[in-house]
């Protein structure tokens, strides 16, 4: 057993030190990743895999075991961010198109995928419903630091940069139904009751972060103290997170309506800037956390199915955007270019993986984990490079913007 390991075992003095062992672990590999020019995520990927139980054994199993809360907190907390993209004025504005190929990009990377690992790997049904609804997920920030770094402008970014923003919400829409179907599912019943209450505790789900985003609303109306107003920003996402962990469903459409809801009765954006202030250190921990879960040992067994999800996916996402766009009659370069910039894949589907750990039987669930962790790790490598040809050859950026 490693020294921490003992720690952690003896009482607060060993989980203190853990944290402390995680974070600044965190953020030396978060550096070393940046020096790489490598997203941030990769560097916690790899850094959790270093000091977990499959590495060197820094952090005990126990402690591992113990950190879940970590994974529901950060999920809220990216959950409630989503749902500021869904201002009605500004999806009015933007049109049916928007929705009609991130709907399109998002399905038909999960179809393929659930399609794929069902029906070529013949594994469970809710295996595959729950990789295909991760598969649907997009990161955006590799793609928008793409578009920074080039001062990338035109039809095509403002198209790209609304599909990226509404896309996670597709994810946890999906994502929703098919635990709720596995949940239902698990016993092999497909009666009416088992099917039907985890649906209903998703809808009280919904109506609970609707009065969430009414009750901190007229809050907000009433106290200008910002930090108060976090405060109850913060409790409420936990009481939520804590009501949806008692019913056993997943709390991320709650929080998403929770965001949503919030955005359109306050039209306050600064609550959204200040959350983004205060999470980092959480999800580091989380991302952390991720890869200390990851079992090397199951790379094995995960390695071909994992190979297939991850072209698979791609193929799904470049699939599902050129037809979208062949429908709505955009250009050649957006609709030949549009799908490389939904490539990347961390954040929202990590935490997803984490939660179909949980809902899946433990070896089923660790494959499901290591197959999202080790591919995002790709993804994150390889979105930047495919971002920066699809921006140059969509005509996005000017000739003296061009590097020489």
């Amino acid at each position: 057993m490693s020294f921490f390991g003992q720690l952690q075992l003896d009482g607060t003095a060993g989980i203190l030190l853990a944290l402390c062992i995680i974070l600044f672990s965190g953020l030396l590999f978060a550096k070393i990743a940046g020096f790489f020019r490598l997203p941030k995520v990769t560097g916690y990927i790899v850094v959790g895999v270093l000091i977990g139980p499959s590495g060197l054994g820094l952090i005990s199993p126990q402690l591992v075991a113990h950190m879940d809360f970590v994974s529901d907190i950060a999920l809220a907390c990216i959950a409630f961010g989503v749902g500021k993209f869904f201002k009605v004025d500004e999806l009015r504005k933007a049109g049916n198109g928007i929705l009609l190929i991130t709907v399109l990009e998002a399905l038909t990377a999960g179809v393929f995928v659930f399609l794929s690992t069902y029906c070529l790997f013949h594994t469970s049904l809710d295996f595959a419903l729950l990789l295909g609804a991760v598969a649907t997920a997009t990161a955006p920030a590799s793609t928008i630091m793409t578009i920074k770094q080039y001062h990338a402008r035109g039809e095509f970014v403002r198209l790209l940069l609304q599909v990226v923003a509404l896309d996670d919400a597709v994810c946890l829409l999906a994502f929703s139904f098919a635990s709720a179907v596995v949940s239902a599912d698990f016993n092999g019943s497909f009666s009416p009751g088992e099917v039907g209450l985890p649906l209903l505790y998703n809808l009280l789900a919904v109506l609970l972060g609707l009065l969430g985003a009414w009750t901190l609303s007229r809050f907000t109306s009433r106290e200008a103290n910002r930090e108060s107003i976090l405060i109850l920003l913060l409790a409420d996402l936990l009481g939520i997170a804590g009501i949806c962990a008692l019913l056993d469903v997943s709390p991320l459409l709650a929080c998403m309506v929770f965001g949503m809801g919030y955005i359109n009765l306050s039209r306050d954006k600064k609550l959204f800037r200040q959350l983004d202030h205060f999470t980092p250190p959480v999800m580091s921990l989380f991302f952390i956390e991720s890869g200390m879960k990851l079992e090397l040992a199951t790379l094995r067994t995960a390695g071909v199915i994992g190979i297939v999800y991850f072209f698979i996916r791609i193929l799904g996402k470049y699939t599902g955007a050129y037809t979208a766009c062949t429908l709505l009659h955009k250009e050649r370069k957006i609709s030949w270019n549009l799908g490389l910039g939904l490539i990347p894949q961390a954040g929202v589907s990590i935490g997803l993986a984490t939660l179909g750990q949980r809902i899946l039987p433990p070896a089923v669930g660790s494959r499901l984990l290591t197959i999202i962790l080790s591919s995002s790790v790709l993804y994150e490598m390889i979105g930047p490079a495919c971002a920066k040809y699809a921006i140059f050859h969509s005509g996005s950026i000017s000739e003296r913007k061009k590097p020489k």
